[in-house]
């Protein structure tokens, strides 16, 4: 296995370097694997020469004219490159930057578009009409269930709840601020009307 990657890295060293355009095809080796740059470091070197190369120079004024009417109706893919563009621009001294850039990349950043839009006329009224009909639906729906559910349990009214009332005074149950306290003065454990006879 390394007799077979010993000619390929020799070949390899005597290639003239070229960072930004060398590729190099996997090898089946260990050794060899440990060898091949990985594609990632390639293209970064190229996006670095790439971003050097556009923050350089200024975006031309035709580009930036009236971005505030053109934002939203321009592609997402053209809106991120013409940010991207911007965002390299601002990377270096921001004395270099241009009026328009400063207007565009302040407008792009903090513009009233996308979530800070404001929100179109009518909306809070449809709102309002939305959440008062699906109010009434759900009132109708509780409303048709307690018709179709069966009568309240025979604990559920007014003399059971006073007899439990009595058994817990007997029984001494929750002496310090309950009912069993000196001076109670609550309901205990009333609730319900009285039962309908």
């Amino acid at each position: 296995m390394f007799l077979r990657s010993v000619p390929r890295a020799a070949v390899r060293g005597s290639a003239i370097p070229t960072a930004a355009l060398r590729t190099y095809r996997t090898a089946s080796s260990p050794l060899a694997a440990l060898n091949a740059r990985p594609q990632t470091e390639v293209k970064s070197l190229a996006g670095r020469q790439q971003t050097r190369a556009s923050s350089e120079h200024a975006i031309s004024n035709p580009t930036l004219a009236s971005i505030e009417k053109r934002w939203e109706s321009m592609p997402p893919q053209e809106q991120a490159e013409l940010w991207m563009q911007l965002r390299d621009r601002m990377k270096t001294d921001w004395h270099n930057l241009t009026l328009q850039e400063k207007k565009a990349a302040y407008w792009i950043a903090f513009g009233p578009h996308g979530p800070r839009a404001q929100t179109p006329k009518g909306e809070g009224r449809r709102v309002f009409f939305k959440v008062a009909q699906l109010l009434l639906v759900s009132l109708g729906l509780v409303y048709v269930i307690r018709l179709a559910a069966k009568p309240a349990p025979r604990t559920m009214t007014k003399e059971w709840q006073e007899a439990t009332n009595e058994y817990a005074k007997s029984e001494g149950i929750n002496p310090l601020h309950g009912i069993s306290s000196e001076g109670y003065k609550g309901k205990g454990f009333v609730q319900s009307a009285p039962a309908e006879k």
